[in-house]
């Protein structure tokens, strides 16, 4: 697969000699992994330096026995993107016969400038402007179309600045991980998952609106890497008014890893109110409740490798 060049972004091999690549960045930049999720490897860099530090970190990561045990095809490429400021919001849709629904538009409120991009809370209705989220809408139908999608899930996110919505992403699937409990649709509030199971086997009920009134989730951010030794304030924080469910999905004893090594987050907080500013609030206020007690990680080897860990990776 050649390199491929279009304006602001271009792909590479990790085999590249990196002055060859140099001039071609436009900086700010992003560089992202093309075949990791959820942000990890994903590293801003504002100059030359940076981004030879970056594209090393990021090397060390999918070169780790932990990536390299997935098989993925292509993990030695890399994408290079200019960085677009903005604020960044994320759209969910469904495509039915070609045209594309749309289910929410999520705010994102939290700045993600990086230099890495960890996702934190999901907020929706949007408090864009009409006029700018029927721009998101818009770009968001294009976007799918010069895709060639036409039935099924749609998750697309955006950045959003005074010039209009930019892509970054569009992908034939739902929200990830538990964030789709954030939805609910019709009188009988049914999940997202019951709206695209009616959907894909043409039963009726896949056309419910969502339920009325504002609805987020935070992902709760990983602070530090180390051993999760102990969560408390779990309680308090359920009892924040707004605040619906916590589901903390890490376990106690294991290690974490914070990004740009990381893809797992510490848990979910999920609120509801009858404003988009009541439930971030609420998200807010239960995670400053929340403590989770990390401890250093000791160096030991891998038991394959006999490899020490590199700073931030797993063993």
């Amino acid at each position: 697969m050649p390199d491929f060049l279009f304006r602001d972004f271009f792909s590479f091999r990790l085999d590249k000699r990196l002055e060859k690549i140099l001039p071609r960045v436009q900086f700010p930049c992003v560089i992202k992994p093309l075949r990791l999720a959820a942000s990890q490897g994903v590293i801003r860099a504002n100059t030359p330096e940076e981004f030879q530090a970056a594209v090393g970190r990021i090397q060390a990561l999918v070169e780790s026995p932990e990536i390299q045990v997935t098989h993925e095809a292509e993990l030695d490429r890399l994408l290079v993107e200019r960085y677009v400021p903005g604020d960044e919001v994320a759209v969910e849709g469904l495509m039915a016969r070609g045209k594309l629904r749309i289910l929410a538009i999520f705010d994102k409120p939290d700045p993600l400038e990086g230099p890495y991009f960890e996702e934190t809370i999901y907020v929706t209705p949007s408090r864009l402007s009409e006029e700018m989220q029927e721009r998101v809408m818009d770009c968001a139908a294009s976007t799918v179309r010069a895709l060639g999608l036409t039935h099924g899930p749609v998750h697309a996110e955006f950045r959003v600045n005074e010039n209009g919505p930019w892509v970054l992403e569009a992908s034939p699937r739902p929200i990830g991980g538990l964030c789709s409990r954030a939805l609910r649709f019709g009188p009988q509030r049914a999940l997202l998952e019951e709206l695209l199971v009616r959907h894909a086997l043409g039963i009726p009920g896949s056309d419910l609106d969502r339920e009325d009134g504002a609805s987020g989730v935070m992902m709760i951010p990983v602070p530090k890497t180390g051993v999760l030794q102990r969560v408390e304030g779990e309680t308090e924080a359920r009892a924040t008014s707004g605040v619906e469910d916590i589901q903390i999905t890490a376990r106690l004893h294991d290690l974490i890893a914070a990004w740009p090594e990381g893809s797992s987050y510490l848990g979910f907080i999920f609120a509801r109110g009858n404003l988009p500013a009541e439930v971030e609030a609420a998200l807010r206020l239960a995670h400053s409740i929340l403590k989770f007690e990390i401890a250093e990680r000791l160096p030991v080897e891998h038991p394959v490798t006999g490899a020490l860990p590199a700073a931030g990776t797993s063993i």
